[in-house]
């Protein structure tokens, strides 16, 4: 019997991508277990590849002496755990990604494994070179260590395979390296070792051991400092035999700074009470996901934060996941106030050493309670006893890169595996989710009224098309206009929303006609003030503002369609006096941007603040009692089906950041179709209408969740190629379909060309498959997408398995 790991191996492409026999040496047999990363020699040119062991196995192999044997054991002890392979295997199975993909996703970049060429010099002589090639060598075994490939490449100039033939001649010998792509802080210890008493010292080495007894083993900074001693007095102690150096591992903690006002005692009225004790039983003995549907301004965040409470007492952990970076600043500043350094953060705002410092600590046991957008869903917790999504509706928490994962998919698959509890929150749920909860797969708990009995927002829907309710700032309404003052009267806040970035969304020439396009995308450019260019807001192009038309060369360009930097511009106008601070992607670049943000607006050192869809949802401001909303008609005609959710969701979400204290609340919606009834029903914050509406709508055009919606998307930088390979992916699954799939329910739409037709130079075209999500269906995708990779190979595709109208 020999002892084998299956691995799967970096780098292979989709239809390679395999678990691959390997030999375990006899040097690793007891220390190679699964989850391990490995290097191997992978293919016919023995390629050096990093891997993954995914089982460690004993059995007879026939062939064995065809069986490679692992190089090198990268890992000690394995990154993955089972429940971490576990779901390595879903993501592999369920989203169509390689193993590797998958390996990304879980384990923190920070932790990653760089390789390394180096070259050494063997001493060899006798071999005939020539000059070029003996300056190399000489080079080499001046060099107090192995040099790298890349600094022997620049510095000669080296081209072709001078460096192998050299290995060749036996003069150079190759030698390859791994090191951690990003190493641990550390920090330098002192502890006191046996027998110091009877060593001879002098009086400052003797003052520095007395304080080591009294403390055990301390940083060599803290040593100097407190005794007053210098470095150099400690290395006589360390080579004297009376100290002993070590590394201690320091975590870089990315909000260490904090120091969070503690939280006064928060006191559930009946109604949250009642959802807390449904709840608690649930957590207990948790037999199926929750639904904490309650309106804006109601409390669900003090309800699982009681819940988290009772997790912690339990003995168990925590995990909470927001839909944006922008949320996490203020539910942060919850946790820190209410469980300390027990909370972890992970979110992409973090440096690569922060999150792999964070990711260790939960792994550890450090931190028992996760916060964190969609990736953190896969932090390493140890008994997770909890897991709450807020807004949960929020499309952010689908990956639209690979992976294409839902985050409520991989918390389900969680919870199912620790027997915790997920709990689902929102005031706006999403339509799969309610129609779950309304059919007995989720425990529905609701939330009726507002948390104090704060009546809900007054809502104005405003009709932009007659003139009487227009003023004279463009993106403001008379009533709007108004509204503002009076705010700034009386010394309280207002939120505007309009969800474009930028100054100006449309640049044209009055004469012609022509608009200022992306050269890579067939989008339009917008302008932005900030620094006089315009941008592509899907490849990044930047070209400075133009004065002349390039079509016909008239002077005549104008700026149409408002975005938040004219917004800006024209409430400054208007407002002299008012403080306005604009939040959108352009002002929160920076690390901790919006922590920064928040903090001043709610520290009342603004007036007014406006911003994109991430000022819409999850803040809570006391002293905000007015909120307007500018165009909110484009979002309802969007070519997709879920247009009608997330308009709903939105409306009723940024209303809902109103009169959330002692003051009353109003909201004014400006709109061109005041009509709509999506509209009518947010301005009325009324959810269980509007899910009637659109579960029948959903089950009379068969869309989720009476099916699922499958993405398949082609991309190529050939037009009539990628729609030739669209055609033929097609084709192709009609007939497979036909001959070993005639019990699946399939309806295959398309292909059309996709939303935004070519983006970054490339052309885009999809196909939309209605189906059932099961493993024929899986199988069937997967057979496709073998044949598609072995048949062509000039156009890229994925599968997104949650499809969502985009």
């Amino acid at each position: 019997m020999l002892k084998t790991a299956r691995v799967a191996v970096d780098g292979a492409l989709y239809h390679f991508d395999r678990e691959y026999t390997y030999l375990v040496p006899e040097s690793m047999a007891s220390t190679l277990r699964p989850g391990c990363r490995v290097r191997v020699n992978f293919g016919a040119g023995n390629l050096r590849r990093q891997g993954m062991v995914l089982q460690v196995l004993e059995e007879e192999l026939p062939d064995s002496h065809r069986v490679k044997p692992i190089l090198e054991q990268l890992d000690e002890t394995p990154l993955l755990n089972e429940e971490g392979l576990m779901l390595l295997r879903y993501l592999k199975e369920q989203t169509f990604c390689t193993w590797f993909d998958g390996v990304r996703l879980l384990v923190p970049a920070g932790l990653g494994i760089v390789f390394k060429t180096l070259y050494a010099a063997t001493g060899k002589k006798g071999v005939e070179l020539s000059c070029r090639q003996q300056e190399i060598v000489d080079y080499v075994k001046k060099a107090k260590a192995p040099v790298g490939e890349e600094r022997l490449t620049i510095g000669f100039g080296l081209e072709g395979n001078e460096l192998e033939e050299l290995v060749a001649l036996g003069v150079l010998e190759k030698l390859e390296q791994s090191s951690r792509k990003l190493l641990d802080e550390k920090v330098t210890m002192v502890r006191l070792l046996d027998g110091w008493e009877d060593l001879k010292l002098t009086p400052k080495q003797k003052k520095a051991a007395q304080f080591l007894a009294e403390h055990e083993s301390v940083s060599l900074r803290e040593l100097c400092y407190y005794t007053g001693v210098t470095r150099s007095v400690a290395e006589a102690l360390q080579s004297k035999g009376a100290v002993d150096f070590y590394d201690h591992v320091v975590f870089r903690n990315p909000y260490g700074d904090v120091k969070p006002e503690p939280s006064s005692a928060v006191i559930l009225n009946e109604m949250q009470q009642r959802a807390f004790q449904t709840l608690s039983a649930l957590l207990e003995h948790p037999e199926k996901p929750a639904l904490l549907y309650g309106v804006t301004g109601s409390g669900k965040t003090q309800v699982y934060l009681s819940l988290i409470e009772r997790c912690l007492r339990m003995g168990k952990a925590a995990m909470v996941l927001v839909p944006e970076i922008s949320l996490t600043a203020q539910t942060l500043e919850t946790f820190h106030s209410r469980f300390g350094g027990q909370v972890a953060v992970l979110h992409s705002g973090l440096s690569l050493g922060e999150r792999m410092d964070e990711w260790r600590r939960i792994k550890e046991g450090q931190a028992q309670i996760v916060l964190g957008t969609r990736s953190a869903v896969f932090a390493p917790v140890r008994n997770l006893g909890l897991l709450v999504i807020d807004e949960e509706q929020e499309h952010t928490y689908q990956s639209d890169k690979t992976p294409r994962f839902h985050a409520r998919d991989i918390a389900r698959l969680r919870c199912r595996y620790h027997k915790a509890l997920l709990l689902l929150a929102s005031a706006t749920p999403s339509v799969e989710s309610y129609h779950a909860a309304q059919t007995g797969r989720y425990e529905l708990v609701e939330l009726g009224q507002r948390y104090g009995s704060q009546p809900l927002p007054q809502v104005e829907i405003v009709d932009m098309r007659q003139g009487e309710n227009l003023s004279d700032t463009p993106s403001l309404s008379l009533l709007l206009r108004e509204e503002l003052l009076y705010n700034l009267e009386r010394g309280q806040q207002s939120i505007l929303l309009l969800n474009r970035r930028g100054h100006s969304t449309l640049v044209r020439c009055s004469t012609c006609g022509e608009v200022a396009g992306c050269p890579s995308c067939s989008v339009s450019l917008t302008y932005h003030a900030a620094n006089d260019a315009l941008l592509c807001h899907y490849c990044g192009y930047q070209t400075p503002r133009i004065a002349r038309c390039p079509s016909c060369g008239s002077e005549m360009i104008r700026l149409s369609g408002a975005g938040t930097q004219r917004l800006e511009e024209e409430l400054k106008e208007v407002f002299p006096a008012a403080r306005i601070l604009r939040v959108d992607m352009d002002t929160t670049m920076s690390k901790f941007s919006h922590e920064k943000l928040f903090s001043a607006f709610a520290a009342g050192e603004y007036d007014i603040m406006i911003g994109t869809q991430m000022v819409a949802k999850g803040l809570n401001f006391p002293n905000v009692t007015l909120v307007g909303v500018l165009n909110t008609d484009q979002s309802l005609y969007n070519n997709d089906f879920r247009s009608f959710e997330r308009t709903f969701s939105l409306l009723t979400q940024v209303v809902g950041r109103c009169g959330r204290g002692k003051l009353g609340g109003r909201a004014i919606i400006q709109t061109y179709s005041p009509e709509n009834p999506i509209i009518e029903l947010a301005a009325a914050q009324d959810y269980k209408t509007f899910y009637q509406e659109e579960i029948l709508s959903r089950k009379l055009h068969l869309y989720p969740p009476f099916c699922t919606m499958v993405g398949i998307g082609f991309s190529g930088t050939e037009q009539s190629a990628t729609y030739q390979a669209a055609n033929a992916f097609l084709e192709q699954f009609r007939s497979v379909a036909a001959a070993s799939y005639r019990d699946l329910p399939l309806r295959m739409l398309g292909p059309v060309p996709a939303d935004v037709f070519k983006a970054a130079g490339r052309y885009r075209y999809k196909l939309l498959l209605k189906c059932n999500n099961n493993s024929r269906t899986r199988a069937l995708l997967h057979t496709m997408l073998e044949w598609f990779y072995t048949t062509q190979k000039q156009v890229s595709i994925f599968v997104d398995m949650h499809y969502d109208g985009n």
